[in-house]
């Protein structure tokens, strides 16, 4: 908040967020505030700008409930993903997106752990793809080494029917192949100890 303080150049009053294709409303937003927290904010109701003196801002990229999230940890510093377990790592794809659009490095980071805490048999695939599509090698190996471990319950959770994207197919079928080969270079250790 002392950003706001001193600074002559930051906009005065609020905007409304038309959010969506259904133009939902997130109403009476301090502008000033968007801009302490984001620099694309600073910009978007910069000096010269046709949004510093628009009271209706559109927003269509997204959806309501995580442009809410995202405004809701600008204005608060409050990360929450929503109380719905099989959403919250899909949320965490989606604020994290607009984390790296509005540039809030901090709440990249926050979205980043939620979605290492969300793997599970049921989000594995879909983390995996998405992993892979945001080139983030840390929750892609993640990922990987999860499917690796816990295969019957991926399998079971419908995993490997959510699978969509071809190249991910082939980078688990590889990491298959890896482990048939390691056990099968065990049984043969074990077979060369036992006699």
């Amino acid at each position: 908040m002392a950003k706001t303080w001193g600074d002559a150049s930051l906009p005065q009053g609020m905007v409304t967020f038309l959010v969506g294709d259904d133009e939902e409303r997130i109403e009476h937003v301090s502008k000033c505030n968007l801009c302490a927290r984001s620099v694309v904010f600073r910009t978007m109701f910069g000096i010269g700008m046709k949004e510093r003196d628009a009271a209706e801002v559109t927003v269509s990229h997204t959806d309501l409930a995580s442009f809410t999230a995202l405004v809701r940890y600008l204005l608060t510093d409050n990360f929450d993903l929503g109380e719905e377990e099989g959403g919250r790592a899909q949320r965490a794809l989606d604020l994290r997106e607009l984390a790296q659009m509005y540039q809030v490095p901090r709440l990249e980071l926050l979205c980043a752990q939620a979605l290492q805490e969300s793997v599970a048999p049921a989000t594995a695939v879909p983390l995996l793809e998405a992993a892979h599509t945001m080139g983030d090698g840390r929750l892609l190996a993640q990922c990987r080494r999860f499917v690796a471990d816990h295969p019957a319950e991926v399998r079971a959770s419908g995993g490997v029917e959510q699978l969509r994207d071809f190249g991910v197919a082939k980078g688990l079928l590889g990491d298959a192949l890896d482990q048939v080969a390691e056990l099968k270079g065990a049984m043969r250790a074990l077979r060369v100890a036992e006699s």
